[in-house]
């Protein structure tokens, strides 16, 4: 935790706590704690995951508010409706783009190390069943139904029923309005604009339960699963993680060195979220405090609320790296060689369908399933040989996710001119904040003054 004392016009001396006070360091703290417990007692590690769900239903209760005030104050504050096109516009852009990449990235890794290779599964061994929910529910998900779906059938229920992309339409639509009618709603855009210092706070209140959440999830994940799952497919898991490793620290540790930030300072920075996503398997319970402190790091609010929910939705890196990949593991462990032309066919399909199952609960999976049921090639049931690893792999794909959306932000931003860059070198070199702030480095972003 930051406090400012001292108070100057432009900067303010910082007094550290203990560190043993920080957030991340109490998250990790109980991640090391759950592992224990779920190997030494699993059934009491089980029992706990209630913990876990409950943290997650906590943040997911605030999710909806963050990203609508956020949005409306944003758009509001834009005061020119072209640009937030053209922010929508590069945002998409880099979206299709980082994201096409992702998925040939896996695909390429796949066809380099093998990890199914000598494996000879007979598909008809499989057990079909045990992946039958997830190839019921990637049936029900077409484009059409995923278009439809971001129309709520109310405005309020925009806001109850916990679809980001109904929330993020109707904050697109009420801010252009309020930026449209001027002057008549300043009234209204200063009353949402003093509730979000009211949400973030709470949203600060709530993070203190991380350490609670993230030490049900991770007790009950090694309690259910055991490490010991991981041996058996542990060249998908390595593979897998490996893979993520290159793409966050390779490929978009490039773009960001060319757009004058490191990878390795963001990461260091939002340190806390990202052990929190590890330790609930769940990039959704640190997307209110992504937003806080993107903007604090001198991010535009307006480019971070169009950027960061959308990107939460179309901008899965580690989603599309594990979908190839996991679809030519089991291609490979069955023994079935695909032609280069129906690997190709493949990329299209899961182009198509990561888009399709966005924002659907353990998507992953189910966009994995709606790829390979349209792929002939490839046996659905071949899921099951992944079933029992999926959960660990599954932090991984929400850590690379988180990532990917963060540099996404701080891109765009710097795209459309609405990046402090000053600010983010102090920021992320810990250097200074400003006068005006008191800032928890654990918490969202507090404006005092």
């Amino acid at each position: 935790m930051i406090v400012a004392t001292d108070r100057t016009p432009d900067t303010a001396t910082l007094r550290r706590v203990p560190f043993y006070r920080h957030l991340y360091v109490q998250v990790l703290v109980a991640i090391v704690a759950g592992v224990l417990l779920g190997h030494f007692w699993p059934t009491t590690g089980e029992a706990l995951k209630p913990l876990g769900d409950g943290f997650i239903k906590l943040v997911k209760m605030v999710i909806a508010p963050v990203i609508f005030l956020t949005v409306v104050t944003g758009i509001a504050g834009m005061r020119e409706l072209a640009a937030v096109g053209r922010v929508a516009a590069k945002a998409f852009g880099y979206f299709l783009f980082f994201s096409t990449l992702a998925l040939i990235v896996g695909l390429i890794v796949a066809n380099v190390v093998r990890p199914g290779a000598g494996m000879n599964v007979d598909p008809a061994t499989l057990n079909a069943g045990a992946v039958a929910d997830y190839t019921h529910a990637a049936a029900e998900t077409t484009l059409t139904g995923f278009l439809m779906a971001i129309i709520p059938t109310t405005m309020p229920s925009a806001l109850t029923d916990g679809s980001i992309l109904q929330t993020l339409f109707v904050a697109i639509l009420f801010g252009v309005s309020l930026s449209l009618v001027g002057k008549p709603a300043e009234p209204v855009l200063d009353f949402l604009e003093r509730v979000t210092l009211v949400v973030f706070r709470l949203v600060g209140i709530l993070m203190k339960a991380a350490p609670i959440g993230a030490f049900g999830a991770m007790a009950f994940t090694i309690g259910k699963y055991g490490a010991g799952s991981l041996v058996n497919l542990g060249a998908l898991v390595a593979t897998f993680y490996l893979t993520s490793l290159i793409f966050v620290l390779g490929v978009l540790g490039l773009v960001a060195r060319l757009h004058g930030f490191s990878i390795l300072k963001l990461i260091a920075y939002l340190k806390a979220e990202l052990l929190l996503v590890l330790g609930t398997s769940s990039s959704e319970a640190a997307l209110p405090s992504l937003i806080g402190k993107l903007e604090r790091a001198g991010c535009d609010k307006g480019v971070v609320g169009l950027v960061v929910p959308t990107g939460y939705s179309f901008n899965l890196d580690g989603t599309n790296i594990y979908m190839t990949l996991a679809a030519l593991f089991i291609a490979q462990a069955t023994g079935i060689e695909l032609s280069w032309g129906e690997q190709a066919a493949l990329l299209g399909v899961a182009m198509l369908s990561s888009k399709g199952a966005a924002g659907v609960t353990g998507a992953g999976f189910i966009t994995l399933a709606a790829t390979l049921s349209i792929v002939p090639s490839v046996p659905v049931a071949g899921m099951a040989l992944i079933l029992g690893v999926d959960r660990f792999m599954s932090e991984c794909r929400s850590l690379t996710n988180f990532i990917g959306n963060a540099v996404a932000a701080v891109v765009v931003a710097r795209w459309e001119g609405k990046l402090d860059r000053a600010r983010l070198a102090d920021v992320l070199d810990n250097r200074r904040v400003s006068d005006a702030e008191t800032i928890d480095e654990d918490d969202a972003l507090v404006t005092v003054n």
